[in-house]
Parts: structure tokens; sequence; C-alpha cells
């Protein structure tokens, strides 16, 4: 089988436009003089790869610690894709898809509000993009806020390079900030019908 890591480094990464920039800063340091390396990282919990729970813009929807973790791994469908889809695409695409459905479009891979209402209502658990947000910009709420209310999980800033069209199993568990609205995760894709 062949690993593909699909997450973005946290301190690499353009944060979204708004979002401060992640710290790390060491509070113990063997080179000083102390017995060990220990860091404070200091990050807005949507920096590089990570997962948005439906509270991130539904006030009465599921944190990070209440998501089921099956919905983060699982057989996935990588599909490419030329800009935003509405909901018209989604019905064309999502009967070839399995439950988890990741977007590559070189960064530049949304949904519609009416995308997301087709999502909604498919069974899909999980929708991912390479972008920095799943939404278009003109759409950005209304796409949010219907996934949300469906309990859509959203995983956002993939790094997709040299990953091909196709069937997959993703791990992409977040990590346990339980009230949060998002927590960053290590995203992987396996391939499990190559390599060794």
């Amino acid at each position: 089988m062949i690993f593909y890591d699909i997450s973005r480094d946290i301190m690499s990464t353009k944060p979204f436009e708004g979002d401060p920039q992640p710290q790390l800063s060491a509070l113990c340091s063997i080179e000083n003089g102390d017995e060990c390396n220990i860091s404070q990282l200091t990050m807005c919990t949507h920096n590089a790869t990570h997962i948005d729970a439906p509270k991130h813009y539904d006030e009465d929807s599921a944190t990070i610690g209440q998501l089921r973790l099956s919905h983060f791994y699982g057989k996935c469908t990588v599909v490419s894709i030329d800009g935003v889809l509405t909901g018209e695409d989604m019905e064309e695409l999502l009967p070839h898809c399995k439950k988890r459905l990741i977007l590559h479009s070189k960064g530049q891979a949304y949904l519609t509000s009416s995308a997301a209402q087709v999502i909604a209502e498919s069974g899909l658990v999980l929708i991912g993009t390479d972008a920095e947000s799943i939404a278009a910009e003109f759409d950005n709420m209304r796409t949010h806020l219907e996934l949300a209310r469906a309990g859509v999980i959203v995983l956002e800033n993939l790094f997709l390079e040299g990953v091909k069209d196709g069937v997959y199993t993703l791990c992409a568990f977040p990590i346990k900030l339980s009230d949060a609205e998002a927590a960053p995760c290590r995203a992987v894709l396996i391939d499990e019908g190559k390599g060794i």
C-alpha cells in the first residue's frame, strides 16, 4: 500500500486572511542548558489542514468532540474539478462517489449552497477540498450552514499534489479539542492496491 500525506504544514502554510500566524516558541531548550526541549504552540484552530465541525457556522450543532470518529476513516473518492460546483454538478457526481469525497482543483475547489444542499440530502459524511475554504466566497455563509445543519464534516486546505483521482482509504482524525468548532488534523490517503 502507498500512503499519501495530504496535510499542509502548520508553520509554513499561509493562514486564512485575518487569522493569526501560528507561533512555535521554546519553553525549555537543551541548547540553553535545560534538560529537555519543550515548545509552546499558539495557533488558530483553522490553520493549515483542519476539520470544521458543524458548530463552526451553526451554534446549535456538533463540536469536534461530538463528532463520530468513524466519519474520519474509510473509503474516499478523490475527484478533480474545475472551479465552483453547483447542485446540478453534485447530482451528476455523487452517484459515483463513496461517503467521503475530496475535491482536487489546485486550491480552487469550491461549493455553492445548492451543491451543499444536494450533499446534505445525499448521505455523504465528509467533504474535503484543497482550497482554504469549501465554500465559494460569494456563497460562503449559506454553503457552510447547509453542510453544518446536515452534520456533514468539512476537511479543508489539503495538499493533493501527485494524488490521482480514484478511491482511497482516508484517515483524517482531528486532535481532541472537545468543545472547539475546528481542529487541525493529519490527513492521509491510503492506496491499498499499490506498493507493499
